[in-house]
């Protein structure tokens, strides 16, 4: 059993870092690529998920994005989540022939780097084994887009020590520590972008 569990972890994170979206369809062209879907005049670095005002574990994550450098704020980024409702599944919705997650949503940083999403705390599935997640990609301008890992939860039970251990091993930090305020439950996320990206 305990080999069977680090063996679904390990298919989490190495999931995590690839390039694909929950969606079941693969989308590779910007014209069919569910990140491209914004309307980036409308961006702001505050981003909000449909149907966040009607869900009971309301989510406020923020915090700010650097350059590889890890100092310089980077501004004018795009960050792209998408998650599961909070019974674990993925709602997908259909629009003139695409099909995409429902519960998504983009911001764009501002001139110190910094964004907020207003969201919720994702589920799982009863009969899954699956860590609770929330996936995010990351666009810097001339640049190509690219994902990071997905945020976990640290009060997620599926989070054990061995895949604790694994992530800090990979030098991977996402993990969400969740504080309750004002009715709210709030995680501070700072990014910092890598040097892998190909320009344009």
């Amino acid at each position: 059993m305990r080999s069977l569990i680090i063996i679904l972890h390990l298919g989490l994170l190495l999931s995590t870092n690839s390039n694909v979206f929950a969606q079941d369809i693969a989308m590779t062209s910007n014209s069919k690529n569910p990140f491209y879907d914004y309307t980036e005049k409308t961006l702001t670095n505050v981003g909000t998920i449909p149907d966040f005002d009607s869900k009971e574990e309301k989510l406020k994550i923020t915090g700010t994005i650097y350059l590889s450098d890890g100092i310089t704020p980077a501004k004018d980024v795009i960050l792209y989540i998408e998650q599961p409702n909070e019974k674990g599944s993925y709602e997908m919705v259909k629009k003139d022939s695409k099909r995409y997650v429902h519960h998504r949503t983009w911001i764009k940083t501002n001139e110190n780097g910094q964004y907020t999403f207003y969201t919720f705390v994702p589920g799982k599935r009863l009969s899954s084994r699956k860590l609770k997640h929330i996936h995010p990609v990351v666009k810097q301008p001339n640049m190509e887009e690219y994902s990071l890992p997905a945020y976990l939860f640290d009060d997620d039970p599926k989070l054990s020590k061995i895949c604790r251990k694994r992530l800090a091993k990979g030098g991977i930090d996402s993990i969400l520590t969740l504080e309750k305020k004002d009715n709210i439950l709030v995680a501070k996320k700072d990014i910092i972008l890598s040097q892998k990206e190909t320009t344009l």
